[in-house]
């Protein structure tokens, strides 16, 4: 998914301005929002480590403003849109983060306490049960 979030954000951010649809304004705003929060969170969701995606993603977000205005896209820079793009890298990075807590990754070194606790509220019950009960 992290793949296609980013390939859609180069079609969503470099096509000419002759591609882009009329929309009401502010629109673009939301756009960059939701693309950077889905690249937040599908590059969490991946696992891609926090010391790699987010700089990347905070330093794609004015480069990717300035290459509109110098490449011939006949697009304009705006701060707005990097304010944008910024906002919508940590909404995704605190989804992400919150997601990644509920859904423990499988070989993980920490995969094994669920493991241990069951197996202590086990014991925890044999050691519980009254001697000759016959059980």
């Amino acid at each position: 998914m992290f793949v296609l979030s980013c390939v859609a954000s180069q079609v969503i951010l470099f096509t000419p301005s002759g591609g882009v649809p009329d929309a009401p304004p502010g629109t673009d705003k939301l756009v960059h929002l939701a693309l950077f929060a889905v690249l937040a969170l599908t590059g969490g969701l991946a696992r891609i480590s926090d010391a790699v995606l987010l700089p990347c993603l905070v330093c794609y977000a004015p480069l990717s403003e300035t290459l509109q205005q110098v490449l011939p896209l006949r697009r304009d820079a705006d701060p707005l849109d990097t304010l944008a793009d910024l906002c919508g890298t940590a909404i995704g990075y605190v989804l992400a983060t919150r997601l990644r807590r509920k859904t423990p990754r499988k070989g993980h070194r920490n995969s094994h306490l669920r493991v241990r606790k069951h197996r202590s509220s086990a014991q925890l019950s044999l050691s519980e049960r009254e001697p000759g009960s016959g059980e």
